[in-house]
């Protein structure tokens, strides 16, 4: 576990590993399995935890990240959004999550300010988070694609030019951590 300053915490929506409640139990698997993961990372000085906001794991990562505040007080988070008015179209209960999420961040911008316009902006968006982070930390699965793969291949591109960690929690993971507990 190198010395990581700023983490990009990412994976899947809640709606691609059927999340449709908060009450669903896999929730609390993967927060767990998230707050022993970024734990680890807080240890050995990290600073910062970076999501873009989307419900899921990136959301469940805040509270997480804001849990964990408590006996890591120098660990951050900041929520950068792909374009302004992200999430507006959510709905309130959704939007709700996303303004806690925000509440409990320490820094909130947007790397294109304007509304969605083309798809410039999420690629733009991605370059600013690969270049403004040591890695990244997702739950994903290539066996079980989903959005993130996006997110994926442009890592791996990057981390061939440049140092880049790119850790995974699979399903597999994510499987064993419920058996452990």
């Amino acid at each position: 576990m190198n010395n990581l300053k700023t983490l990009y915490l990412t994976g899947y929506r809640s709606f691609e590993i059927g999340v449709f409640t908060e009450k669903d139990p896999k929730i609390q698997v993967i927060k767990k399995v998230l707050k022993a993961e970024i734990q680890q990372y807080a240890e050995n000085g990290l600073e910062w935890v970076l999501t873009s906001g989307n419900l899921g794991i990136e959301l469940w990562g805040a509270e997480v990240v804001s849990e964990l505040k408590e006996d890591f007080p120098e660990l951050n988070l900041g929520i950068i959004f792909p374009f302004e008015e992200f999430g507006s179209q959510w709905n309130e209960t959704n939007q709700l999550k996303l303004q806690t999420a925000k509440q409990l961040a320490d820094y909130v911008d947007a790397t294109s300010h304007q509304p969605y316009k083309a798809p410039d902006q999420l690629r733009n968006h991605t370059q600013f988070l690969l270049e403004h982070s040591g890695g990244t930390l997702m739950v994903y699965d290539k066996e079980f694609p989903g959005k993130t793969e996006f997110f994926v291949k442009a890592a791996e591109q990057f981390s061939e030019k440049f140092p880049y960690v790119i850790h995974m929690i699979t399903m597999d993971d994510l499987q064993n951590s419920i058996e452990s507990l």
